[in-house]
C-alpha cells in the first residue's frame, strides 16, 4: 500500500504545477464556525496577502451534523482553533490567525499529490532540516473554492480533511524523513479542486514551514 502512494504522489505531471508561496511565508488562518452561514458569504472577510499561504477552516459546533456548514467541517478543525486561537470561535464573525513570514532557513518541506483513484489521493511529505523540540508534521487536503461559486464572495483554500499529527524519529535530528498517507476525501469535495498542504507546527501550534503541491518552487 505504501509503495503505491508513492507512486502515484511521483505521478504528478508538470503541466499542473502553478505558483505557490514560499516554505518560510506567512500563513494567513480564517476560522469560521460551522453555525455561521452568514461569514460563508460575508464579502468583507479579511483577505490575505498575495504572497502568503491561506486555510479557510470550518469549525464543528455542538450541534454536530445539524450546523449548516457541517459538511465542510473536518473534526480537526477544532484542534487546530484551539493551538492558535485565544478565543472560542463563535458563529457571529471570521476569526484570523497570522503567522508571520519567518527567515529562510536550511529546513526543507516538500509535499506531493498522486492522481485521484477510488476516492483516495496518495501523499508523500518529505522533508529535512532540525526543527523545535515537540513539532509535529500535518497534512490536509485543501479545495480551492473560487470567488462567485458555493455561496463565496472571496476565494477560499478550504481545509477539507486532515492528517496527523505525524511524528518522524529524524524530525528532530535534521536528517531527511518522509511520510506517506492515504486520504479519502469527503463526499462533498470536488476532486479536481483538492490540493495537498502539509505543514510543520510547534508544540504551541505555531507553523514553522508550509508546502504545497503543483507548485513551480
Amino acid at each position: 500500500m505504501l509503495s503505491a502512494i508513492a507512486a502515484t504522489a511521483r505521478a504528478q505531471v508538470a503541466p499542473d504545477a502553478a505558483p505557490c508561496a514560499l516554505a518560510h511565508a506567512a500563513v494567513f488562518e480564517r476560522f469560521i464556525s460551522a453555525e455561521c452561514s452568514v461569514c460563508w458569504t460575508d464579502g468583507s472577510v479579511p483577505v490575505a496577502p498575495a504572497a502568503a499561504w491561506l486555510l479557510d477552516w470550518i469549525v464543528p459546533s455542538a450541534r454536530g451534523d445539524e450546523a449548516a456548514l457541517s459538511p465542510a467541517a473536518p473534526d480537526e478543525a477544532a484542534g487546530r482553533a484551539r493551538r492558535v486561537l485565544n478565543t472560542v470561535v463563535n458563529d457571529e464573525r471570521t476569526l484570523v490567525h497570522r503567522t508571520a513570514a519567518r527567515s529562510a532557513s536550511a529546513l526543507k518541506l516538500t509535499v506531493a499529490l498522486g492522481p485521484a483513484f477510488n476516492g483516495y489521493l496518495g501523499v508523500q511529505i518529505d522533508g529535512r532540516g532540525r526543527t523545535p523540540a515537540g513539532s509535529s508534521v500535518w497534512v490536509a487536503l485543501v479545495e480551492s473554492v473560487p470567488a462567485g461559486t458555493d455561496g463565496t464572495p472571496v476565494p477560499r483554500q478550504l481545509v477539507r480533511t486532515v492528517a496527523g499529527p505525524f511524528l518522524p524519529s529524524e524530525l528532530g535530528s535534521g536528517k531527511a524523513w518522509r511520510v506517506l498517507q492515504a486520504m479519502r476525501w469527503p463526499e462533498t469535495a470536488k476532486p479536481e479542486r483538492l490540493r495537498a498542504r502539509a505543514w510543520i507546527e510547534r508544540a504551541d501550534g505555531h507553523l514553522v514551514a508550509m508546502a504545497g503541491e503543483r507548485c513551480t518552487k
